[in-house]
This record gives C-alpha cells, sequence and structure tokens, in this order.
C-alpha cells in the first residue's frame, strides 16, 4: 500500500470509495463542494495493487481572528481494505503536509476513540467555536504550533460542510 497526492484523474475512484465506506454520496458531494470552492488543502490517496483503496481530505478553515488551521475529512477506506492500517496512514500522512504548508492546528469531526491515536483531544478544541462544537467529545482539534489554540477563536469549514 502506497499513499500519494490524488489528482483530477483519481475523482471517481475517490467518488467510489467514499460512497462504499459511507454507503451514501453525502461525502462524496462534500469533497466534491470542497474542490469547486477552491478549499482543498491536501487530498491524499491510498493505492493497493494498482486500485485506489482510502482517501483523505484536509480543507482550509475560515478562522477570526485569522490563523491557518485546516480541517480533516472526510477520510475513507473502502470497506474490503479496513482494519488494515490504511486510514491511519493516510490520517498521519495528511497531517505532515499541512504541517509542512504551515498549518497552525486541524480540526476533526469524528469518532472520540478514533482520532486521540494522532493527537486530537476535545479539550485542544475547547477554544474554537464552532457550529460542529455542540457535537461534543466528537469535535476535537490538534495543534501542530504550540499555543495555535489557546486564544479563543471562531472556525468555519467550507461552505460543503453545510
Amino acid at each position: 500500500m502506497s499513499v500519494r497526492a490524488a489528482t483530477a484523474a483519481d475523482h471517481a475512484a475517490i467518488r467510489s470509495v467514499l460512497d462504499a465506506a459511507f454507503g451514501n454520496d453525502h461525502a462524496s458531494l462534500i469533497v466534491d463542494g470542497v474542490r469547486a470552492e477552491g478549499a482543498a488543502l491536501a487530498e491524499l490517496v491510498a493505492e493497493a495493487d494498482g486500485e485506489i483503496v482510502g482517501h483523505v481530505l484536509f480543507s482550509r478553515m475560515t478562522v477570526t481572528p485569522p490563523r491557518f488551521v485546516a480541517a480533516l475529512g472526510p477520510v475513507a477506506v473502502r470497506p474490503d481494505a479496513q482494519r488494515v492500517g490504511i486510514g491511519d496512514a493516510l490520517c498521519r500522512a495528511g497531517i505532515e503536509v499541512v504541517r509542512a504548508m504551515g498549518a497552525e492546528a486541524v480540526i476533526v469531526l469524528g469518532h472520540p476513540d478514533y482520532y486521540p491515536r494522532f493527537g486530537f483531544s476535545h479539550g485542544a478544541a475547547a477554544n474554537v467555536a464552532s457550529p460542529y462544537a455542540s457535537h461534543g467529545e466528537a469535535f476535537m482539534a490538534m495543534e501542530l504550533v504550540a499555543g495555535a489554540l489557546a486564544a479563543p477563536l471562531k472556525a468555519d469549514y467550507p461552505a460543503a460542510f453545510d
């Protein structure tokens, strides 16, 4: 299995992975919308035996006061390829890509038992105002630059998430 940057030629395969993983086209529509908005920061795919089996998207959040904060998600792995570390590899690689781009923090709305392995916590998101903050422990953040989330801020996902 290898992880690489997604290309336009991968879009159909990515849609197939997302739809299979989530059982509907909601995540595909979000990804399409983020791309159309120009808000995609990093989009990675995992390949195994020449087929795309996983995908992750990191998008630019609109933050007040201005800070470079990325949103992680959606992340998906084809159902027949799950539970072998593909999602883990995609998330870790994507975090390093946005770190290298200068992102100060990453925010995720996801399973509270999964994302802490990467350094996310609900506590790190305590000063982040967002429409998704009401999701309790599922709303998490991770600082990539120390102190990036120390002061209160408002973070909005791209419109495609609405």
